[in-house]
C-alpha cells in the first residue's frame, strides 16, 4: 500500500473489525487511478477448524451450526474494486481482468 499512498491521490484509508465470523479485520484504501475511483481491500479472518451441527430429532425443531475457529491461523484475502458511475456502487475488479488494465 506504500506505493499506492505515495503515488496517487489517496481518499479514505481506514482499518476496521467486524465481530462476525470468528473477527475479521479488514484495511482498506480508496484512491484516484488513471482508471477512475479504485478501493483495495485487505482482509483477515480465522480459519475454520470445526463445525458442529445442533439439532433435534423432534418436529418443528431448529438445526444450528456452530463454528470453532484457530486462535492462532488465518486466511487473507485481497480484492479490487472500481467506482461504477452507472451503478453507483462498488464492482468488483477480476483477476482475470487485471491483464487487460
Amino acid at each position: 500500500m506504500g506505493n499506492i499512498l505515495d503515488n496517487f491521490k489517496v481518499l479514505e484509508h481506514e482499518k476496521e473489525f467486524f465481530d462476525e465470523d470468528g473477527g475479521i479485520d479488514v484495511e482498506y484504501v480508496v484512491f484516484m487511478s488513471p482508471l477512475g475511483k479504485v478501493r483495495l481491500e485487505f482482509s483477515e479472518r480465522p480459519v475454520v477448524i470445526d463445525k458442529k451441527t445442533n439439532y433435534s430429532n423432534r418436529i418443528g425443531s431448529e438445526t444450528s451450526i456452530e463454528y470453532i475457529y484457530s486462535e492462532t491461523d488465518k486466511s487473507a484475502s485481497f480484492n479490487a474494486y472500481r467506482w461504477d458511475e452507472t451503478e453507483n456502487d462498488w464492482a468488483e475488479i477480476e483477476a482475470k481482468n487485471f491483464s487487460n488494465l
